[in-house]
């Protein structure tokens, strides 16, 4: 194992606490600069979501939209609101959550204005993966070409030291999953079970409290499923050839002792164990649109995702299986909108809860006659 990674310093945390308020406007694309008819089909792929109001402009034109859409999340692939601008040179950050606000639907042909703000900087009072611990927050705001505002959402990053990280070793009795045919077999079914709501609209006045939803399973976790990702998604710092010199010389922090990049923890074993993991993982992001995917599939084309909170509170490496599951929580109509909370979680083979949140759906109302989707068009 390397030893001697960076260390937190004062001048490090003071110097992000200077930045906190300003407004940033990336140079360059992260990813996506448009939510064309390949982008958005490469980002259903990526997540394993088979929605047609994704990926078929034929079934896309009879909705209410009438044209493909974008699932909520696909903003991930325009810009990840993930405080990268609050990281601390050298020290290893992960994605810890988003409370994403939607405002209107991602149409085929939008193309997307970003604005970025450090909101601040804080230190974990406890943490049991690592000794010193900060979590820098952002706020990320998405407008289309119309100047409507698309989206907001709020994020916070996790830094801690990897040499602490890896000493705690907190993870070091995880082994990697492993299956019986029988429990393949299982899993295949779940995979079966999956119900897209679609063109049968799910109305306010049917839904009930403590109705579940019907789990999408991801999994096991493949290196197939993290470079699918990848190819949907986009990446933070992965470049080829002279793109990824030129920007280590811009970014020399970004570098790894052994060469690789510090998202190498999402691809190369040795890289995860540095910091303390014994098995690559997935990303943050990919894991909260699996959140998305169990939510559109349930509400149908007629629904509309207002709020997503997700909070990734445990680590999905290779070769675990999870089940994204949810349960409605509450009803209620608010200024003449008829909305739906619920409970969502994702929950793996051993039991254990990686990442949790809460949603606010709007629902179309049958008995007066409203459609989410006419009012945000």
């Amino acid at each position: 194992m390397a030893q001697g990674h960076a260390k937190i310093t004062e001048e490090m945390v003071e110097r992000t606490r200077s930045r906190i308020g300003e407004v940033f406007v990336p140079r360059e694309p992260y990813y996506n600069t448009a939510a064309s008819k390949d982008t958005i089909r490469h980002f259903a792929l990526g997540i394993g979501d088979p929605n047609p109001l994704w990926v078929d402009e034929a079934y896309a034109e009879k909705t209410r939209y009438g044209c493909i859409v974008a699932p909520p999340c696909f903003l991930y692939s325009v810009y990840w609101p993930d405080a990268k601008g609050a990281c601390l040179p050298g020290i290893h950050g992960w994605h810890a959550g988003n409370d994403w606000e939607f405002f209107r639907p991602i149409r085929v042909n939008d193309f997307f204005t970003i604005k970025d703000m450090i909101t601040d900087i804080v230190e974990k009072k406890k943490s049991e993966m690592a000794k010193r611990t900060f979590i820098g927050y952002c706020e990320t705001t998405y407008t289309n070409q119309r100047g409507e505002r698309i989206a907001v959402a709020k994020g916070w990053n996790v830094f801690a030291e990897r040499d602490a990280s890896r000493e705690s070793g907190k993870y070091s009795g995880v082994r990697r999953a492993t299956y019986s045919r029988e429990d393949l077999r299982k899993i295949e079914e779940d995979y079966d079970r999956e119900e897209i709501r679609g063109a049968r609209p799910r109305y306010w006045e049917d839904v009930q409290v403590g109705d579940e939803l019907v789990p999408v399973v991801k999994g096991p976790l493949s290196m197939a499923d993290i470079i699918c990702w990848l190819m949907g998604g986009g990446s933070p710092f992965l470049r080829a050839h002279g793109f990824a010199l030129a920007y280590r010389r811009r970014h020399p922090k970004i570098q790894i002792e052994g060469g690789e990049v510090a998202e190498a923890v999402h691809f190369d074993e040795g890289t995860a164990q540095e910091v303390g993991l014994q098995y690559v993982y997935d990303y943050g992001s990919q894991r909260i649109s699996w959140l998305g995917h169990l939510l559109t599939n349930w509400m149908g084309d007629d629904g509309f995702l207002k709020r997503l909170y997700a909070k990734l509170v445990g680590f999905n490496m290779v070769g675990d299986t999870t089940w994204v599951k949810g349960k409605v929580t509450k009803k209620y109509e608010q200024e003449g909108e008829y909305l739906v909370d619920c409970q969502v979680w994702g929950e793996n083979q051993r039991g254990e809860a990686t990442v949790t949140g809460e949603a606010t759906i709007i629902l179309p109302s049958r008995d007066k006659n409203l459609w989410p989707i006419d009012r945000r068009l």
